[in-house]
């Protein structure tokens, strides 16, 4: 998806991965109105988050073109309702290791950068606070296994902004989201709604925090 940078300015460049729909297209089309340059993964790139052949091929193509990667959004995932071996091993294959694969291949190009951010799509329901707390939406949801894939997903990230200062790195709980994923659920706000709350984060300057698990309101407890 093409953006238009401010003259003499680069467009800033930006990979959202599993942007095919929900929130992460709609992320991908308002940083394209705030004139980022964005790769959407599986249409503009082809990019399997499981897949490392995928994921290496994904960002060479990026930096083949580009030269650099400013922002990278971790929105691909998987909600699984069950509970058993394979489903645990799908959950944390797309939402947690993923992360691991992704942030791996991008960090050379994002290095290039001058203001780099990253920022994981993540969920409250990955909290202890979160799910223990009957007044909030995931308390009663029987997502176990994406409760903890979101969860390691978050610590990672944590664990990324610690290992990399240089690099704004932030887990992002985007709001209980009506997508095709929580439709048997009927629940959740339209995706406008959500995919603000993730370009909020995508968009930080330099001195924007970095390690912080964050909502529309700032930061969240653990």
């Amino acid at each position: 998806m093409p953006g238009a940078g401010a003259t003499g300015v680069p467009a800033p460049v930006t990979l959202v991965t599993g942007a095919t729909r929900g929130i992460g297209l709609e992320t991908a089309r308002q940083l394209v109105q705030l004139g980022h340059v964005v790769h959407v993964g599986a249409r503009s790139v082809q990019l399997d988050v499981t897949d490392d052949a995928s994921v290496a091929a994904a960002l060479v193509s990026i930096d083949a073109e580009q030269g650099r990667l400013d922002v990278l959004v971790h929105n691909a995932g998987v909600l699984e309702a069950g509970l058993d071996g394979p489903a645990a091993l799908r959950s944390f294959d797309t939402n947690a290791a993923g992360v691991v694969r992704v942030t791996g291949a991008a960090l050379p190009l994002l290095r290039r950068s001058s203001s780099p951010n990253v920022v994981t799509v993540s969920s409250s329901t990955g909290s202890f606070w979160a799910v223990t707390d009957p007044e909030r939406p995931g308390f009663e949801l029987p997502l176990a296994l994406c409760a903890a894939s979101e969860a390691a997903a978050t610590v990672l990230t944590v664990q990324y902004a610690k290992a990399h200062p240089g690099i704004r790195f932030n887990p992002v709980e985007p709001g209980t989201t009506a997508t095709d994923m929580t439709a048997a659920f009927g629940i959740g706000r339209p995706v406008q709604d959500s995919a603000r709350v993730v370009v909020r984060l995508a968009t930080l300057g330099a001195d924007g925090p970095t390690g912080t698990l964050q909502d529309e309101r700032g930061e969240l407890r653990w």
